[in-house]
């Protein structure tokens, strides 16, 4: 079992972690302060990995978002609205020098990249070869994997792989599609991305335009990169995909809007794709090997659209367990 820790724009997560099969054990899980000083974030995250079982000497993943230094464990937080007391700051020495327990090591790996890989190797994207995977909440992660792999660069890739790095309308993608978007949009200060969804639900107008305008955006962008990749599947997580309902339609409208190469197909469930036993072969990344390939059994130029697997937060969890235990580890 690997120590993994989850931080997040509102909580951290530690738990210990099989990624042959994905299985999950002794979580712990707390509030964190996005806005608060450097020793309160780092604080809270050490009490979070105090909390977990984890033997001395363990080689620890960690998923956290961007931007951040991966290969050195340095957080380079700017202009992004959180965790900006933390910019400069060697995460990996705080990790190493303040756990009860010290580390062997600590590899980091991008959140969006965890949660992609979790999902290709136990989750939602199990049997796809090419599959994207897109995080909804305070902005818009994303990840590109072919054969196993996290790619950067190549057709359809966006530069370092970062769809909030792309524009629509002229604007940065995450002017319209994030949770600070969402709500500027809403025009309530007092409300969040779960109260508008509820109101869409509801019937309001306004609130279902938003959210509609948002995915739809969204939808135009992503769609002929999929295409240019070559993705047999999309996968979308994060807090605002916990609203799918509302997502979906919103988000396949602009997919197809945005491609003319390309059908997007509904997130119906393959039967014959479970989890890898214990002990399947490892991919380059450490995570389990996901078999036959679903995509090859989808018509050419179809993309599956889904949200994630039976639990979908986990899947960044053992997307980090997958990281800390492969020898040529994914950077973000």
């Amino acid at each position: 079992m690997i120590p993994v820790l989850e931080i997040g724009g509102t909580h951290v997560t530690a738990a210990l972690v099989d990624p042959r099969d994905g299985h999950v054990t002794a979580r712990t899980r707390g509030p964190l302060d996005a806005h608060g000083g450097a020793e309160d974030i780092l604080g809270t995250v050490r009490r979070c990995a105090d909390g977990l079982p984890a033997p001395a000497g363990a080689r620890w993943g960690v998923a956290v978002p961007g931007p951040f230094d991966y290969a050195r464990g340095i957080a380079l937080f700017a202009g992004v609205g959180k965790f900006e007391a933390l910019y400069g700051v060697d995460v990996r020495t705080a990790l190493l020098d303040g756990l009860r327990k010290r580390p062997g090591d600590v590899a980091f790996v991008n959140d969006a990249h965890a949660f992609l890989l979790g999902e290709w190797s136990t989750g939602a994207g199990r049997g796809h070869r090419r599959v994207v995977g897109i995080t909804l909440g305070t902005g818009v992660g994303s990840a590109f994997l072919a054969d196993g792999r996290i790619r950067e660069s190549g057709p359809g890739v966006p530069p370092e792989g970062r769809l909030d790095l792309t524009e629509l309308d002229g604007r940065p993608l995450e002017d319209s599609v994030s949770r600070r978007a969402i709500l500027a949009r809403y025009g309530d200060r007092d409300a969040d991305v779960r109260d508008v969804a509820e109101r869409a639900r509801a019937g309001e107008g306004r609130a279902r335009r938003v959210l509609d305008d948002a995915f739809t955006g969204l939808g135009t962008v992503l769609g002929p990169r999929l295409a240019d990749f070559g993705a047999s599947a999309l996968v979308v997580g994060g807090s605002i995909a916990g609203s799918w309902d509302l997502v979906a339609p919103a988000l396949r409208s602009g997919l197809a809007a945005g491609s003319g190469r390309g059908r997007w197909v509904p997130d119906d469930a393959d039967p014959g794709a479970g989890p890898p036993p214990p002990g399947a072969p490892q991919s380059p990344e450490g995570a389990a090997s996901p078999g036959p390939d679903r995509g090859a059994r989808a018509a050419a130029g179809h993309t599956r659209v889904m949200k994630p697997a039976d639990r979908p937060e986990d899947a960044a969890l053992i997307g980090a367990a997958c990281a800390a235990s492969a020898e040529d580890r994914p950077r973000g």
